[in-house]
């Protein structure tokens, strides 16, 4: 299956963060089948009543989502004020992606993915460290302060971990998921870069669709 994702030069990837230019002219709105896509079969949501689900399916190894993730973090950090439940979701587009999936899982259930999430990150596209298999990823939260490595151990091997992994699956599997970073809107809408254009432009799309989904 081809993996789609976004293409980034090095000025939009500076500029994404403020998304000051916009995408879509005024009055101009996204366009079903042209900069997202309807699901044919509604996925089940874990938003609460009154809020809007957004997923960023999302891979670490991924340099698009590297690049993706301060401009993404930005706008989910806008989120609650506009009743949004934000969630994130690690693919595996094969097994050997499994690995960074329970990294993800493991330090959502100790509390620690959000001083240690943007770490990975830099872990990998900065310092080049190879964080693929378990074994290294242990040995890198070893020197991580602030973790307990016995409970993490614990928590990477742990009946919920391997739950949230296939979870996982299901919501990838569901969204029709072909290439990271891309997004999930109310269980009823799919979009990614490559759809609306740039990566300004699918934050665009998504604020719209969360309109939408709102009117039922």
């Amino acid at each position: 299956m081809h993996r789609r994702a976004f293409t980034l030069t090095a000025a939009s990837a500076l500029a994404a963060p403020t998304l000051s230019l916009p995408v879509f002219a005024q009055g101009v709105q996204p366009k079903e089948g042209k900069d997202y896509v309807k699901l044919g079969k509604p996925v089940s949501s874990d938003a609460p009543a009154g809020k809007v689900e957004v997923i960023e399916f999302f891979w670490y190894n991924c340099g698009h989502c590297n690049s993706f993730e301060p401009t993404f973090d930005a706008w989910a950090k806008t989120a609650e004020t506009r009743n949004i439940l934000v969630r994130r979701v690690p693919v595996a587009f094969n097994a050997s992606f499994a690995a960074q999936q329970k990294l993800y899982y493991a330090l959502e259930g100790m509390g620690k993915l959000g001083e240690i999430h943007a770490r990975v990150f830099r872990a990998i596209h900065v310092e080049k460290q190879n964080l693929s298999k378990e074994d290294a990823i242990h040995a890198w939260i070893a020197k991580q302060p602030g973790i307990d490595m016995a409970k993490f151990k614990e928590m990477y091997s742990s009946f919920n971990v391997a739950s949230q992994v296939r979870r996982a699956a299901q919501l990838q599997e569901s969204y029709g998921v072909e290439g990271v970073p891309s997004l999930g809107v109310a269980g009823r809408f799919y979009t990614d870069g490559t759809m609306a254009g740039s990566l300004s432009a699918v934050l665009q799309v998504v604020d719209h669709l969360v309109g939408v989904a709102r009117k039922g």
